[in-house]
């Protein structure tokens, strides 16, 4: 039987029955007036989302990595280089794509649990005299480590260094979740996926893209097939799709974006920052050390937690789910046995997240963390009852 209970992976998230009612909608014809009048002004909401006037939203079927795809099949071109850190997991997945696609990435390589590395990126940006380095791909949200990085250096640092370089950032595990300033940030493209802060299946690239940017693309003369960022921006400006586009999942979107801006997304923002300050309660009780090297760096959308020698992560994951019907993340790479990790974004409340405190605490004592049982929802329902 399917479990009924919430999952606390870092996403997929949990679907709310709004969303999950869109999806069950009866087809229908994506080049009928109607369909026209859905696209214009949902992408025009998602800016808000994504902390835009100036730029401009592309709807893409496909996940967070088909937006890397995107962003660097339509403005880069092979030979060129960038500049990248590789911090975890996902950023680590997106310079070997880089890599993959012909690019000359320039590597710095971070301790996992850090942050972006800016002096080390001012340094080489500062030495980039003929600025050669075409652009720099940035992890806002590092899902496999719990670490959020500050973009607003990032930029100042661009900007100290009067380097022109496009700033490309992969907000998939922030967006619609934590505070993205795309604009104030001097963001040139952004990536999202539908299935985190946004709620719904796996399915969908949303990608943000600056006017600086959209002026850059007739610069790439390399074919770009369907995942031609300029043809989807023209047909979506008209309110229409050049190919059928996964319908059902872009009416959930509408949904979605609704859902965001009824609770206000200031107050989706705090929701997030006020779930994550009870699990970081929860695991200082539990007397485990949070993964990120410092409180600044703290993700408010996922918490990973390293464990005592002697316990596998990657067998109280599995114990969690076979015994209690519940998920968790398990660590990745290197850490993959040392962590495990607590996804709180998207549809999460102090109740769903006080089952998921709970049911961690049975797991780890299974599997030999010595820990004083109910001391992390103790510790988490302190912070809740109290607001803080």
């Amino acid at each position: 039987m399917q479990s009924q209970n919430p999952i606390f992976i870092p996403g997929p998230t949990n679907i709310p029955e709004r969303i999950r009612l869109a999806m069950a909608q009866p087809a229908w014809d994506h080049r009928s007036p109607e369909f026209d009048q859905l696209i214009v002004p949902l992408c025009a909401d998602i800016r808000s989302v994504f902390g835009t006037e100036q730029g401009d939203i592309a709807l893409f079927t496909g996940s967070g990595t088909t937006g890397w795809d995107i962003a660097m099949g339509n403005l880069l071109a092979p030979g060129e280089r960038v500049l990248a850190a590789s911090q975890g997991m996902f950023s680590q997945r997106w310079i070997d794509l880089a890599r993959r696609m012909g690019l000359d990435v320039e590597v710095v390589e971070v301790e996992w649990g850090e942050g972006l590395p800016l002096e080390a990126f001012e340094s080489i940006l500062a030495a980039d005299t003929q600025h050669a380095i075409r652009a720099v791909l940035a992890v806002h949200n590092e899902t496999a480590t719990g670490v959020t990085s500050d973009i607003g250096q990032l930029r100042a640092v661009l900007d100290d260094c009067g380097h022109e370089a496009l700033l490309m950032v992969d907000g998939v595990s922030s967006v619609a979740s934590l505070p993205f300033e795309m604009d104030a940030w001097g963001v040139d493209l952004a990536v999202a996926g539908s299935q985190k802060g946004f709620m719904l299946p796996t399915g969908l690239a949303v990608v943000a893209v600056s006017q600086r940017a959209q002026a850059q693309l007739k610069n790439v003369d390399h074919a770009q097939g369907h995942l031609d960022l300029a043809v989807i921006l023209e047909a979506g400006r008209q309110g229409g799709y050049p190919w059928t586009p996964a319908i059902s999942l872009i009416q959930a979107l509408r949904i979605s974006v609704d859902m965001l801006l009824e609770e206000g997304l200031a107050q989706v923002y705090a929701r997030h920052a006020h779930i994550a300050s009870g699990v970081r309660a929860a695991v200082n009780a539990w007397g485990l050390p949070i993964f990120a090297k410092h409180p600044a760096l703290y993700s408010n959308t996922v918490t990973a937690i390293a464990l005592p020698e002697a316990v596998s992560g990657k067998a109280l994951v599995a114990h969690a789910n076979e015994r209690y019907r519940m998920s968790f993340g398990g660590g990745l790479g290197a850490f993959q046995d040392r962590l495990f990790r607590i996804g709180h974004l998207g549809s999460t409340t102090e109740s769903m997240v006080l089952s998921g405190l709970a049911t961690a605490e049975m797991a780890m004592a299974d599997v030999g963390v010595k820990l004083d049982a109910g001391s992390g929802v103790a510790a988490a329902q302190q912070v809740y009852r109290n607001g803080g």
